[in-house]
């Protein structure tokens, strides 16, 4: 999905959306009305299950307060929390959907408060709220956000576990009016019996199983009537490269693709693009619990950036995303916090080898020397070669052995990732191989695959490290080895190696007279690299002896940093949020750089890509 409206700066952004998301009220209604819905929410969901919360001064206090409905009844007080909960979040990102909502459901609030309490303040209160959402209209303007039917399975499950949990309280919340002393066995029958409206097993003195009997259908009914919904909403798809974005992006690489190691990876199929208005630059993106996600520098002509970065900021803004930048070069950063206002912080650090300057010889290079001798004189050989001149039965089985040895079952990789091997569009990827006679392997004598993407002309960026688990130790250090040695061959000048995070704290903070802070940053780093790998990751790449560039991540504001944080984390498939794999529908193959984990082998360390 592209934007890209040569001449019109707008975009396919309303102009009315770009200036009411920036001007200087923007966010202050709708961070108030959520915020009221969120506690109101809160208010009527107690208000519902414990009775003396619902004739407490707290709820009655609540009643003046925007969007409530009153306890006109346990299960309507119920039913309204919940539903003020799930319009909270959209109302404060600013989401017209959920501001239509709101505009019908306080008028049937208002109603009911009148005709079941014949509460004129609530009305008054529900009335001024209404008109608030109507006087500021404009503000919620931000349009949805990528959806597909599969959500409605996903509301399905949480919604149900969500009533079945809420519904053990209901009935548990009444303890001097059950009769005998039903077990949880018994409560929960009762809850699942209650959910479709039917009576269930316990037993209640006075009024009380009406009160319970309404209120467990009332949840029932929602997840029913919000599963149904997202069922049969039309569906929004995810931002995905056509084949036209593609070309045009292929264009502009060909023409400035040696200025960032990282263009090459904005031809992933999985991200949207946006165009500045002359065609010569673009913002490569992907949108993940409501982050919008750039990865490097924007492609293109740098005198062309602007154009794109407003683009990108117009899309995050129309619907209201998170916007933020993973892994841009100091360039890239100083361009984007310039045009947009936005923050940087460095992230860390790309390990670049020059070619020319490259050799095995010298004391500093002794470790990968012996280990790279070790393996040959164990009868492994190597081949560096570009995709387009391997056979089609050749990258078949490379990208079948691919598969076979990744580590987890979550493929990984986003900013440092292709997502694909051999592609007929790829032809001048560089793919490593090491060969080992073994008459048990499936894959023939194929044991380990590095695959190299371009980086314009003279130049390749390391994008796949994959290796069989019975090969020895050191494949990886054997095949970048191998092809640094047949760069010249292939034209290639420069080498972009994998990226280490905090690279530098990692350094400084070993070296003699380091600070205390800076050593505790340090010890946090280690400790954290029992599970991230991040200090073995940079110690794998300092011996090859590179050049160090650093890399920034661009935000808002520093409250943003823990949600993109967690975004990246899922983009890079470190965290999985996916609904169990018997739902998910099968992705295509995707893989990963900067997800390679590092594990000890005799003594030493070798990089498998996860």
């Amino acid at each position: 999905m592209s934007v890209t409206v040569d001449g019109d700066k707008s975009g396919s952004v309303p102009s009315r959306i770009r200036r009411v998301l920036r001007g200087p009220r923007a966010g202050k209604v709708p961070s108030l009305v959520g915020t009221a819905c969120t506690f109101i929410g809160l208010i009527d969901i107690a208000a519902g299950v414990f009775p003396r919360f619902r004739a407490s001064r707290m709820h009655a206090i609540a009643e003046v307060l925007p969007g409530t409905l009153g306890p006109l009844s346990a299960a309507l007080s119920l039913s309204a929390g919940v539903l003020l909960l799930l319009l909270a979040h959209g109302l404060k990102r600013h989401k017209r959907r959920a501001w239509r909502a709101a505009v019908v459901l306080l008028p049937a609030g208002a109603v009911a408060q009148f005709v079941y309490r014949h509460s004129v303040i609530g009305v008054l209160f529900s009335l001024l709220l209404l008109a608030l959402l109507l006087r500021h209209r404009g503000e919620f303007a931000a349009l949805p956000d990528p959806r597909s039917r599969w959500k409605a399975l996903a509301n399905f499950v949480l919604m149900g576990a969500g009533s079945i949990a809420l519904g053990l309280v209901i009935v548990s919340a009444h303890p001097g009016r059950v009769i005998g002393s039903p077990s949880l066995s018994d409560r929960l029958e009762h809850v699942l019996y209650g959910l479709f409206g039917i009576e269930g097993p316990v037993g209640y003195l006075g009024g009380v199983d009406w009160t319970v009997g309404y209120s467990l259908g009332a949840l029932g009914l929602l997840t029913a009537i919000t599963t149904i919904y997202l069922a049969f909403r039309p569906e929004h798809p995810v931002a995905r490269l056509t084949e036209d974005d593609e070309t045009r992006l292929r264009a502009l690489l060909d023409k400035h693709g040696g200025r960032d190691s990282l263009g090459h990876f904005a031809l992933r199929r999985d991200k949207g693009v946006v165009f500045s208005p002359s065609g010569k630059a673009a913002v490569c993106y992907r949108v993940v619990s409501g982050v919008m996600l750039a990865s490097g520098d924007p492609i293109g002509d740098v005198e062309a950036w602007p154009g794109a970065i407003e683009r990108f900021m117009d899309e995050a803004k129309a619907h209201s995303w998170t916007p933020a930048v993973m892994g841009c070069s100091e360039t890239g950063g100083e361009v984007w916090t310039r045009e947009t206002g936005l923050d940087a912080l460095e992230l860390g650090d790309e390990a670049v080898v020059d070619v020319a300057d490259f050799s095995l010889t010298g004391r500093a290079m002794r470790n990968v020397r012996q280990m790279v001798k070790r393996i040959e004189r164990n009868g492994y050989t190597t081949r560096v070669r570009r995709a387009r001149d391997l056979s089609d039965g050749e990258l078949e089985r490379i990208r079948r052995a691919a598969a076979d040895w990744r580590g987890t079952d979550t493929e990984r990789g986003f900013s440092m990732a292709l997502g694909r091997i051999g592609d007929p569009a790829d032809g001048d990827a560089v793919i490593a191989t090491a060969h080992k006679e073994d008459p048990d392997s499936p894959y023939g004598d194929l044991k380990a695959i590095i695959h190299f993407v371009p980086w314009g002309t003279d130049g390749m960026s390391l994008e796949l490290m994959r290796r069989d688990r019975s090969a020895d130790p050191g494949m990886n250090e054997l095949l970048i080895v191998a092809a640094l040695q047949a760069s010249p061959k292939l034209g290639i000048e420069r080498v972009s190696l994998n990226f280490a995070m905090f690279r530098s704290a990692l350094a400084r903070g070993e070296k003699l007279g380091a600070g205390p802070v800076l050593r505790v940053w340090r010890g946090l780093l280690v400790f954290l690299s029992r599970w991230f790998q991040i200090e073995s990751l940079y110690k794998f790449n300092a011996k090859f002896q590179p050049r160090w560039e650093p890399r920034f991540v661009v935000y808002r504001n520093a409250r943003d940093l823990p949600r993109i944080g967690f975004a990246a984390m899922q983009a890079e498939g470190f965290v999985n949020v996916e609904l169990p794999r018997p739902f998910r529908r099968r992705a295509a193959a995707t893989t990963g750089r900067p997800c390679a984990h590092i594990t000890p082998a005799h003594g030493e360390h070798e990089v498998r890509a996860a």
